[in-house]
């Protein structure tokens, strides 16, 4: 293999696993246990990237930038509904509840082929969160941009001036529409997805999370682990090598 052909290869793989990503969790079905269990998964994830080493800052409520060598080739596989099932604190009667939260796990990449026109966007300003009596909550800072063909409607609160909460959230909505773009093409040529793990569709369910039987358990490998007490801190590197 020649020195270009070398470059050629590296440059791909680059292109292939960035390391930026936008990683978003949403509460599912479950009430009040599925937001606990959102905000768990959030504090797993932000557990394990600082482990790692990596910049994570926060972009929204449950929503993260994370910046670090192989985030995206790590985590890409997280993406789906998790599902977690225990005896909540408030039940009296012992019956075991089943809450979901969502992951999705966004590549942030240098060079995109995604266009956007300026007339398909709606873009609001608001007043970012905050502790009472900062700058960031006296002027219009949050940006929520709504991409009108397709629905998708992204947020950015935590920047101190509004033009950087806009290209953040101008980074996201490139993001999702890139990741939309590469299911409706997978979804193609699903005969050749049997031997890949997963759709990488939100809406699959890949995970249990069982407290009372202290055990995690991948859908997708059939694969089971356990002390979930250790894992939901960040130690989730088993799983994450079992995936790749």
């Amino acid at each position: 293999m020649d020195w270009q052909e070398w470059k050629k290869q590296e440059k791909a793989k680059v292109e292939e696993f960035p390391n930026e990503i936008i990683l978003e969790i949403r509460a599912g079905a479950g009430g009040v246990e599925a937001a606990l269990f959102a905000e768990e998964l959030a504090n797993m994830y932000i557990s394990y990237a600082k482990r790692q080493g990596w910049a994570v800052s926060e972009i929204d409520e449950l929503s993260f930038e994370i910046r670090g060598k192989d985030a995206y080739r790590k985590l890409r596989y997280e993406t789906g509904v998790h599902r977690i099932q225990r005896v909540p604190e408030t039940e009296k009667m012992g019956r075991v509840h089943t809450s979901t939260a969502s992951v999705a796990i966004l590549p942030v990449r240098k060079k995109t082929t995604i266009e956007i026109k300026p007339s398909d966007l709606e873009i609001e300003t608001s007043r970012s969160g905050g502790a009472g009596g900062q700058n960031v909550n006296k002027v219009e800072t949050a940006v929520r941009i709504i991409h009108k063909p397709t629905g998708i409607d992204v947020r950015s609160t935590s920047q101190r001036s509004q033009l950087k909460n806009k290209e953040m959230a101008m980074s996201i909505l490139i993001a999702k529409l890139e990741v939309k773009k590469e299911e409706e093409e997978t979804a193609k040529y699903s005969a050749d997805r049997k031997s890949q793990i997963g759709t990488a569709d939100r809406s699959e369910k890949i995970r249990t999370y069982n407290v009372l039987q202290d055990r995690i358990t991948d859908h997708r490998i059939k694969k089971s682990w356990h002390n979930i007490e250790k894992i939901l801190k960040g130690e989730i590197e088993p799983i994450l090598d079992a995936m790749q």
